[in-house]
This record gives C-alpha cells, sequence and structure tokens, in this order.
C-alpha cells in the first residue's frame, strides 16, 4: 500500500514539475512496461534473426485508429449535446464547457502518467512508471515504435494507438460523472475532482480489470499462474468485461451519485421548472453516442477480427431493444411515450452492453437490451425516488445501475450453453467456462470492489475539494445561470 501511495506522489509531482520532468525522464532507464497491455519482451538476438518478430496487420491498426476517433465523438459533441440538452438553457454553455475542457484535461494526465499507471506492470492495483510522458514508444533515432499485445497471440498492436484507444476511454468516463453535478458546481471545483478522481479511482480500477501480460506470455501450463499473478486483482479473478461496464460506467455513476449528494440539490428543485430545454440536441446526442459506441465495444476486439463483428452487431441490437422496452414500459405507465426515455433507452442499452460486448452471443444482446430499459427506467424513477438525490441528468440511474446489470448478465450469457463464447485457456487456446454460478459470483465481486473502491476515492475527493476551493456556485450564481456567471457567455441570445 505504501508503494501505491508513494507511485501515485510521485505521479503527481511529475504534473506539477511539467518540462523540467520531460527532461528527466528522457535520461531514465526505466524498463518498458509488460504488455496491453504491455509492451512485448525483447527476444535474444539470435532468435529474432531466426525468426522475425511479427509486426502490426495494417488494417488492424487502420481500425484501432478509426475507433479511437469513434470514441473521442462520444464526447465532443456526442455527450456533452446529450448532456446539454437535458439542462435549462441559461447552462447549455457551461456543460459543453465541463465536458469539452475535462476531455482535454484527462487526456494530457492520461499521456503524462495516466496510460503508465494504468497499464504497465506494478502489483495487482497500480502500474508503474515505465511509460510516463509516454516514454519509450517511439525511438526517433531507429524509427522504431514499441508494440502492445492484443487478445491473439503474435498478433501485435503499435502501443501508440492503444495508448490513445484508452485515453478516449479514461476521457469519456469522467466527463460521464459531470451529468450528476450539472447546474450548480463550479468550474474550478470539476477540473481539481476530476484531478484527485482520475489519479485514484480510475487509474487502479482499470488497472485491476485490464492490465495483464498478454497472450504471447503464456507460452505453457508450467508458467500461466505466475504471469496471471503479474496481472490485475480483478482480472486475476477471471472477472469480464470487454469494454468497460466496471471500469467506465460503474466507476463513473457511483462517483456521480457520491458527489450529487455532497454538493446538494439544485436551488428550486421541486418548486420550479427544470425541464430539458432542447430534446432536439439532446436526440442528437444520444445518436452519435449510438454511432461512436461501435468504436468504443467493437474496438475493444483491438483487431478487426469476428470478435470486433459480434461486439459490434451486439452493440446495435441491444441499444434497438432497449429503446423499444423502454420506450413501450413508459408508454404503459404513463399514458403517452416521449423522445427523452427513447434516448435515455439507447443509452441505457449502450451502457449494459457494454461489458457483454464480446462476451456474449446474440440471445445475450436481445436479453441484456430488453432488460436494460425496463431496469434503468426503474433506475431513474423508482430507485431515484428511494434515494432522494439530485442525481440531475440520472448519472446513477443509468450508467451505475446499467453497468451493474450489463456485468452481472455477462457473467450469465458468456455460458456456451446460452451462445456465449465462453473464455479462452491462454496456454491451450480452449474454451472454458466456471459455469454460471460461479462466473456470476466472479462478476459480482468485481462489481462490488469497484463500487467500494470509487464511492471511498469520490467521497474524499469531494470533501477535500470542498474544503480548499468550495463545489458550489452562489445561490445567486445559479439563478443567474452558469453560463454567465461562470464563463461571462451565452449559449443563446434574444
Amino acid at each position: 500500500m505504501r508503494n501505491c501511495i508513494g507511485r501515485f506522489a510521485l505521479a503527481a509531482a511529475l504534473v506539477l514539475l511539467g518540462g523540467s520532468a520531460t527532461q528527466a525522464l528522457a535520461q531514465s532507464d526505466a524498463a518498458t512496461p509488460a504488455a496491453p497491455a504491455a509492451a512485448a519482451a525483447a527476444a535474444p538476438a539470435d532468435a529474432a534473426a531466426a525468426t522475425p518478430a511479427p509486426t502490426p496487420n495494417k488494417g488492424d491498426t487502420a481500425w484501432m485508429l478509426t475507433s479511437t476517433a469513434l470514441v473521442l465523438a462520444m464526447s465532443v459533441p456526442a455527450l456533452a449535446l446529450f448532456y446539454g440538452g437535458l439542462v435549462r438553457s441559461k447552462n447549455m454553455l457551461s456543460v459543453l464547457m465541463q465536458v469539452f475542457v475535462t476531455f482535454s484535461l484527462i487526456t494530457v494526465l492520461w499521456c503524462v502518467y495516466g496510460y503508465s499507471l494504468a497499464f504497465t506492470e506494478g502489483n495487482a492495483f497500480i502500474g508503474g512508471f515505465d511509460r510516463l510522458f509516454l516514454k519509450g514508444m517511439f525511438d526517433p533515432e531507429t524509427g522504431n515504435f514499441s508494440m502492445a499485445a492484443t487478445f491473439s497471440k503474435a498478433t501485435p498492436l503499435y502501443e501508440l494507438v492503444y495508448a490513445a484507444f484508452q485515453a478516449t476511454f479514461a476521457a469519456i468516463t469522467c466527463c460521464l460523472i459531470l451529468g450528476a453535478l450539472v447546474e450548480r458546481i463550479k468550474f474550478s471545483a470539476v477540473l481539481l475532482f476530476m484531478v484527485l478522481w482520475f489519479t485514484f479511482s480510475y487509474l487502479p480500477v482499470a488497472h485491476m480489470v485490464w492490465f495483464w501480460p498478454g497472450p504471447d506470455e503464456f507460452k505453457s501450463a508450467a508458467v500461466a499462474d505466475a504471469v496471471t499473478a503479474r496481472a490485475g486483482f480483478i482480472w486475476q479473478s477471471g472477472a469480464l468485461d470487454y469494454a468497460g461496464g466496471t471500469v467506465v460506467h460503474i466507476n463513473a455513476g457511483i462517483a456521480g451519485v457520491v458527489g450529487a449528494f455532497i454538493i446538494g440539490k439544485r436551488v428550486g428543485l421541486g418548486r420550479e421548472s427544470m425541464a430539458p430545454h432542447s430534446l432536439t440536441m439532446t436526440m442528437i446526442g444520444a445518436s452519435l453516442l449510438w454511432f461512436g459506441w461501435f468504436g468504443f465495444n467493437a474496438g475493444s476486439a483491438l483487431e478487426a477480427n469476428g470478435f470486433a463483428a459480434l461486439a459490434f452487431i451486439n452493440t446495435y441490437l441491444a441499444t434497438a431493444c432497449a429503446v423499444l422496452s423502454w420506450t413501450f414500459a413508459e408508454w404503459m405507465i404513463k399514458g403517452k411515450p416521449s423522445m427523452l426515455g427513447a434516448a435515455s433507452g439507447a443509452v441505457a442499452g449502450l451502457v449494459a452492453i457494454t461489458p457483454a460486448a464480446g462476451n456474449v452471443g446474440i440471445s445475450g444482446a436481445f436479453v441484456i437490451g430488453i432488460a436494460a430499459g425496463l431496469v434503468c427506467l426503474w433506475g431513474v424513477t423508482g430507485l431515484k425516488k428511494m434515494i432522494r438525490v439530485d442525481d440531475s441528468l440520472d448519472v446513477f440511474g443509468v450508467h451505475a445501475v446499467g453497468g451493474i446489470l450489463g456485468a452481472l448478465l455477462t457473467g450469465v450469457f458468456n455460458a456456451p450453453s446460452l451462445g456465449g463464447p465462453g473464455s479462452s485457456d491462454w496456454v491451450t487456446g480452449k474454451q472454458i467456462y466456471p459455469g454460471i454460478l460461479a462466473q456470476l459470483f466472479i462478476q459480482a465481486k468485481a462489481v462490488g470492489i469497484t463500487i467500494v473502491w470509487t464511492a471511498v476515492v469520490a467521497f474524499v475527493a469531494f470533501k477535500l475539494v470542498d474544503m480548499l476551493i468550495g463545489l458550489r456556485v452562489t445561490e445567486e450564481q445559479e439563478r443567474e445561470g452558469l453560463d454567465i456567471s461562470s464563463h461571462g457567455e451565452s449559449a443563446y441570445h434574444p
């Protein structure tokens, strides 16, 4: 634990040192990371001469670059428009600004220390410093690029591409939290909280869930246990999370609801109209999210292969199912189907299928999508009333609840008997599956660890920010609207 704290402290110091740290790192002899998450270990010279090292497939590289751009579009403009349309017109610009700048901030921090702490070998909870400032990924003297592993043996990916792809995941996860806090949080508080939460919640959870030494390290059964022991804590348990049910959605959703509890309700909630000012913008944002999510889920295959195709169709299908289940359930309950409900159903379906995308068959996508629409509708109505918190844009009800649902059902529909692909034995390549109850327990444990970790970090981070600079704008500024009071601009003019 002391080692983890030391790593985080050094990373934070490097952010403050900036350019001088870059020069110091250029002179460092730190080791290369292990796999994709990590770069492949160098082979002896004679072996390399006998067997040339594999090179990335150009089709895989093109697909991953495209996927990275698609995930970037999920935040700017998609999430910004989705959230922006849901707030009052006097706060539209503030939401766009919070998403835009948060995305940029986390991208920079990711390249400074985030990627290194998440995706290099350290211990079961956090990585090391081998890739600070993306050091070692490109050698200008030789023109060589470092490699990251994929999920197939002898099939590397340029590590720069992998780092960029994962940067978009980290950035959008932080942006998701904003939906719970809009219309009353200080812009400065947003930025300080994001630095703290990204460093102490997102990075450890990403490392625990996704870091492993890569398939090429599993050369025989004799070394399998030792190789597995180098992976992240949750990965070692056998938990399945294809594209971020725990890392992204539960992580952000729980942080959001913790923040909503601490910051308090918006002025006038329950007495004044707080209806969305532009459902047109929200629908456009939801549609762009659906489009970009193909990069999010299908890109997580890390190759242009059959599992990318499976993740693609599951993402497509589950989202459509969730739109229909939410719409028809709302129609039955309220008497009228709403555009807001349809858009929310789409996001719920996307969230729930994320951990399952390449881990379940087509039948699983049907069930997960239908269930997501119904369960998340309850999450933003019945459950929200029960917890009595002003989660402004339903980050908890959609992302946390949908992420939990998807993570648990992944354990069920990964079963080959239910059309799922099972898991891989990385030594033999054969399909394995421990059984529905066993895998469901593993999934539940991963969900529980993520909830506790992010809740504790978020609580401490919000309290610390409140002590240092304060979380909320004044009541006068809140009534005026954050567009004018925080940014001196307005999204709309008479």
